[in-house]
């Protein structure tokens, strides 16, 4: 088995556009992408709160929008939570108000389009392995973070999705026993140390406590800790502020440690880091490589693999989910079909032998 994926050619292959929605805890991206992972049109929103109805109403309203000025044929959702293995409801959300609520029927009563719902992590993992940084792979490890982590594996340009859909929540597993308390309502969990939240929640532990060396974070928020975000620490980091690096690099650490519990259970044949935290670039991922080396399972008896920056940056998540939903469309086209061919095959059943 070689690392390179099967190539798959498909003669006169329906090739229609669709849309794609990014639903994260701060934001909503929407994009109309093509059969080739080229984005024609996208919009941006802010995530509504946590209100069901207002996160539903917006994806709506995204949908009919870029539809005005293109002909769509099947609608996709990457939601931040837990989706069952129908891709229809999502069950839970730890930054969302989402319990088993029924996404993918509610918007296609609305959009009368072809819907299909999954994990945010999933649908950004399928774009990047099949126009991203995993195009030459056929087992990928791929590593969102964001306000949390998300996850997934993707074997041969399809998504492992487990016995319930629920694969690839990475981020929830416990890595200090009564650690940080996680939203999910665990303590402890990964994503409390290698994530935007944990991040942001670091730094301003710091300012708060009139740190010397917090001077340029404060500076940058002009006193307002509430103010300051993950990108104004990897700005500072950019710039050289001592205490940003810091910051950066232990998150990095952090995600090493990770990676290497992940490549002791998959044995991937690359890893791709992507999310909003990974914008650090090398002041995040070098002391993650470091850190994945020193404590990777069979270090020096076994190739280890790359660790790679996700290419695709915040449009993987509805680039991906375009591409299910394209899956989605074919599907239904065919059923329409086979049902019309179904009473003309039934006619001739009945015709007298010749």
């Amino acid at each position: 088995m070689t690392d390179t994926p099967p190539r798959r050619y498909v003669i006169g292959r329906w090739d229609p556009l669709t849309v794609g929605v990014d639903i994260g805890g701060t934001k909503v991206l929407a994009g109309v992408v093509d059969s080739s992972g080229r984005v024609l049109e996208r919009q941006r929103r802010h995530t509504p709160g946590t209100s069901v109805r207002d996160v539903e109403n917006t994806i709506v309203d995204l949908v009919l929008e870029l539809g005005r000025s293109h002909d769509i044929a099947a609608v996709g959702v990457g939601a931040a939570g837990f989706v069952d293995v129908t891709r229809s409801v999502v069950k839970f959300s730890p930054h969302l108000a989402w319990r088993d609520e029924p996404l993918r029927d509610a918007v296609m009563s609305r959009v009368r389009v072809p819907v299909v719902v999954d994990n945010d992590a999933n649908a950004a993992a399928l774009a990047e392995c099949r126009f991203g940084a995993g195009r030459q792979h056929r087992l990928v490890l791929c590593i969102t973070l964001g306000t949390g982590i998300g996850g997934a594996l993707v074997i041969d340009s399809r998504v492992f999705r487990g016995a319930n859909g629920m694969a690839g929540e990475f981020g929830h597993i416990q890595v200090v026993p009564d650690g940080h308390r996680c939203e999910c309502g665990n303590r402890g969990c990964w994503e409390q140390y290698a994530s935007g939240n944990a991040l942001v929640r670091d730094a301003r532990e710091l300012v708060l406590a009139g740190s010397p060396l917090a001077h340029r974070l404060d500076e940058l928020v002009g006193g307002d800790v509430a103010a300051l975000t993950g990108p104004l620490v990897t700005q500072a980091a950019r710039e050289g502020d001592p205490l940003a690096v810091q910051l950066i690099g232990e998150i990095g650490a952090w995600l090493g440690v990770g990676l290497a519990g992940m490549a002791a259970a998959f044995d991937p044949g690359c890893i791709i880091v992507g999310g909003g935290v990974s914008e650090a670039g090398e002041l995040l991922l070098a002391p993650a490589r470091s850190e994945f080396s020193r404590t990777l399972t069979g270090r020096g008896y076994r190739r280890e693999p790359p660790i790679l920056a996700a290419e695709l940056g915040p449009d993987a998540g509805f680039i991906g989910a375009a591409d299910m939903a394209r899956s989605a469309a074919r599907r239904a086209r065919r059923m329409k079909r086979r049902r019309r061919e179904r009473p003309l095959r039934r006619r001739r059943s009945v015709l007298p032998e010749a």
